[in-house]
């Protein structure tokens, strides 16, 4: 999940409510993609100021989650893993706060082996969403300036492009994941956990997949290599 700034034309009288931190004006993408690079949920037309992590919690989606009615699936055993079930998960940056359905990285300070382990592999999984905004900006020549429209107009124009992303990239590529390989699980261990606040839910997911990276089972060969010097 990310947000991606639309540099848009300033409105009259807007003052600096879409002036975001890169000194332009700019209407708000966000979005949610899929390993294919579709774009599965997205909330359009937040004004540029307004943080990435504000602009999720007062949307439709954040409110949805927030509430548990965004259908997600239920809690699932990881692949070749003996540990408890996880939840589904939707990965971000630093700016997002942590949920057991939102991840974000462990802070830069007293960050060990695992820790590190997590963060990257959480960075790799976010390259879908940049790549996603990277495919749209350069098939959609109209993100590669400033859209001269107001801000209301704008939003409109970056609907219709994103439902031809999706439609270009159900037609031009597929990839799925059978999920019955995924087999489901009644070990209510981390359900109870998730019944908590928010963030000491949020903390305990973290740590499952921080286990799930850092085992035996799904260590990735490079993964040590790729950590050196870095998160």
């Amino acid at each position: 999940m990310e947000g991606k700034h639309i540099r848009v034309k300033k409105p009259p009288h807007s003052g600096s409510r879409i002036f975001n931190y890169k000194q332009y004006f700019s209407v708000v993408l966000m979005a949610v993609a899929d390993s294919n690079y579709r774009f599965i949920m997205v909330y359009i037309g937040a004004y540029g100021s307004t943080a990435d992590t504000h602009i999720f919690s007062a949307s439709r989606m954040g409110e949805r989650l927030c509430a548990n009615q965004l259908a997600l699936p239920e809690s699932r055993r990881l692949l070749r893993y003996a540990g408890l079930p996880a939840p589904f998960v939707i990965v971000a940056d630093r700016g997002f706060a942590l949920t057991p359905h939102v991840m974000r990285p462990f802070p830069k300070r007293s960050l060990d082996v695992r820790r590190r382990i997590f963060n990257y592999r959480l960075t790799r999984a976010r390259r879908y969403v940049e790549c996603a905004f990277g495919i749209l900006s350069s098939k959609w020549r109209v993100f590669l300036s400033s859209i001269q429209m107001d801000p209301e107009n704008a939003t409109l124009v970056i609907q219709a492009c994103v439902v031809l992303h999706n439609f270009t990239r159900i037609n031009e590529a597929s990839s799925s994941v059978d999920m019955e390989d995924f087999p489901m699980s009644s070990d209510l261990g981390l359900e109870r956990t998730l019944h908590r606040q928010p963030g000491t839910a949020g903390i305990a997911v973290r740590e499952l997949y921080a286990d799930y990276f850092y085992s035996t089972e799904e260590s990735l060969p490079w993964q040590r290599e790729a950590i050196r010097g870095s998160f």
